[in-house]
């Protein structure tokens, strides 16, 4: 998913925090100590890790985690931002794809050729495509495009799956509220709904409303469920692209957002387990109905 704001401010505050230790390369990188270190929930490192991968700074472990790869002069030139061309390529791709215009097996020339992209343009898109999820690198030469929902009825029985897990997932016995982390989530939502809403892109609006709804799956401390709703969120990112509400009534479901964080912060689990079936029931079907007259 495209990077969100918070999650490239994290990324800056991770390569100070690896000038400021003068971290050498091949340094193991800990999750839970830079959330703790930067007064953060795990899932925003998470996702800035994951950016810094993306640009070079650091690189998985062998045991799971990160180690530091670039140091020192080498994260000056570092850039996490994003420019302007680079979304309107990936929506592109991510249009081309859903439409059948792109085979499920692709090669770097191809791409190049179909696109008119030099070698460095290509590459930071097919990294951010991969770190997404929705294509893999082929052993040896050439990508392949990963499964995405497309038709009518698999995209409908998508928010029936999440109207079945998401509620249930509330009420889960082993259910422990992440404060830092919903309270992050919530500010991102009461920010979209202040008026940002009307200034973010298809893609960034997606990422945030995901990180909303897998942020509080994740208080369940379910493995499947967890994994289920990140299985369906990656199957159905590039028709959501296209499928988002019109500005007002999105800036509605922010706002329900907020509601629905206010009851787990208040304890009220329950309250808000139905608020979340409220929710995701009307507007699956109000995607579903818009989708219906394009």
């Amino acid at each position: 998913m495209a990077p969100t704001p918070l999650t490239r401010q994290v990324a800056a505050r991770i390569l100070d925090y690896i000038r400021d230790e003068r971290a050498d390369a091949g340094t193991r990188l800990v999750e839970r100590t830079l959330a703790e270190h930067l007064r953060v929930s795990r899932s925003p490192v998470r996702n800035a890790l994951r950016l810094l991968e993306d640009t070079g700074v650091v690189a998985p472990a062998e045991r799971g985690g990160y180690t530091v790869v670039r140091t020192g002069e080498q994260l000056d030139d570092v850039a996490l931002e994003e420019t302007s061309d680079d979304e309107t390529l990936y929506l592109l791709i991510a249009a081309d794809r859903l439409d059948g215009k792109l085979p499920d097996r692709v090669t770097e020339s191809a791409l190049a050729r179909q696109y008119n992209l030099s070698p460095a343009d290509l590459n930071r898109t097919l990294r951010r495509i991969s770190a997404e999820g929705w294509i893999e690198r082929l052993p040896g030469y050439g990508w392949e495009f990963q499964p995405a929902l497309t038709s009518e009825r698999a995209y409908a029985d998508s928010y029936r799956y999440r109207l079945i897990i998401e509620p249930a997932a509330i009420l889960e016995p082993t259910f422990v509220l992440d404060r830092r982390a919903i309270e992050e989530v919530r500010a991102q939502q009461q920010k979209l709904a202040d008026g940002a809403i009307y200034e973010v892109g298809n893609a960034e609006l997606f990422a945030l409303n995901r990180a909303f709804h897998e942020a509080i799956m994740e208080c369940s401390a379910n493995t499947f469920l967890i994994e289920g709703l990140r299985r369906i969120d990656n199957l159905r990112r590039l028709i959501e692209y296209r499928r988002s509400l019109e500005r007002d009534r999105a800036l509605i479901r922010c706002r329900e957002h907020v509601e629905i964080a206010d009851l787990l912060l208040a304890g009220r689990r329950g309250d808000a387990a139905e608020r979340m079936r409220e929710h995701l029931s009307t507007v699956g079907e109000e995607k579903v109905a818009d989708s219906a007259l394009r």
